[in-house]
């Protein structure tokens, strides 16, 4: 069902913030927005996942708060949100307060967590997968009832942008829950997914169409690469790239072929 999607394509890109300066952060991001991005990520973990270990690294909710006032188009948001780092009320306030910084350019990308060394070093519980997928379900609408109390209220509905493939959990809870999801591997494999999230929607009693179809496209060929995953059905395609130096010639040729795409 995913590949009848009539959505434009669109691109991301994911300004993975390691092993650089926030001045350097904040002028690729403006770059990003000026070649013509549709969302600029970040992500949220506490120290590089490659490179140096223990490099440069700067928090994604602060950051977030920052392209929020450095961009004026862009949506914006983390790829992905680690769900056990933040009590879901309050994450529900950071969101809504991000969102009315950017007048509405928030996207809320969350996923139930992994990189150990997080949860070790600042001092939260790894327990096992399985239970931090049960929390993420359990959190998800605790996050969106807070969000309706708020003063002032979102300035929109925020959408929410679920990490991950696990096929009996994970896509059970993006049916019931997301606007997009966001998925990895190449095109077969993605396409794999479509099929059981769609499946998943239709025990939720959703139209699978509601739900965007994301994924991360290859740097060495971003306009292949995004070219096989949109024929599966996405729709958003993201080019990840680490500081210091942000080279986004890789997303010049994404936004090249996002365009031409379109137009056809």
């Amino acid at each position: 069902m995913s590949t009848s999607d009539s959505r434009p394509a669109r691109v991301g890109v994911q300004l993975q913030p390691q092993h650089a300066t926030y001045s350097q952060i904040r002028r690729a991001c403006a770059q990003a927005e000026e070649l013509g991005a549709d969302v600029v990520f970040n992500w949220d973990h506490f120290f590089p996942l490659y490179g140096e270990p223990e490099g440069k690294h700067l928090e994604c909710w602060t950051l977030l708060a920052a392209f929020a006032e450095a961009t004026e188009r862009v949506e914006i948001g983390a790829l992905v949100t680690c769900n056990s780092y933040r009590n879901p009320q309050l994450l529900a306030d950071m969101a809504r307060t991000v969102d009315n910084i950017s007048d509405g350019r928030l996207i809320l990308g969350i996923g139930s967590g992994w990189f150990e060394k997080d949860y070790e070093a600042y001092g939260y519980e790894f327990g096992t997968a399985g239970r931090r997928l049960d929390a993420l379900d359990r959190d998800l609408p605790l996050i969106t009832g807070r969000l309706a109390q708020l003063s002032p209220p979102p300035t929109r509905h925020i959408p929410v942008l679920i990490g991950g493939g696990g096929e009996r959990k994970t896509l059970r809870i993006v049916a019931e829950h997301a606007d997009i999801w966001h998925g990895f591997g190449d095109a077969q494999t993605v396409g794999h997914k479509h099929e059981v999230l769609d499946q998943w929607c239709v025990k939720a009693g959703r139209d699978p169409l509601e739900i965007e179809r994301s994924a991360g496209v290859s740097a060495k060929d971003p306009a292949g690469s995004a070219e096989a995953l949109f024929a599966v059905g996405t729709r958003l395609f993201t080019y990840g790239v680490a500081g210091p130096a942000y080279d986004l010639a890789p997303l010049r040729d994404l936004i090249t072929w996002r365009d031409e795409h379109n137009k056809a």
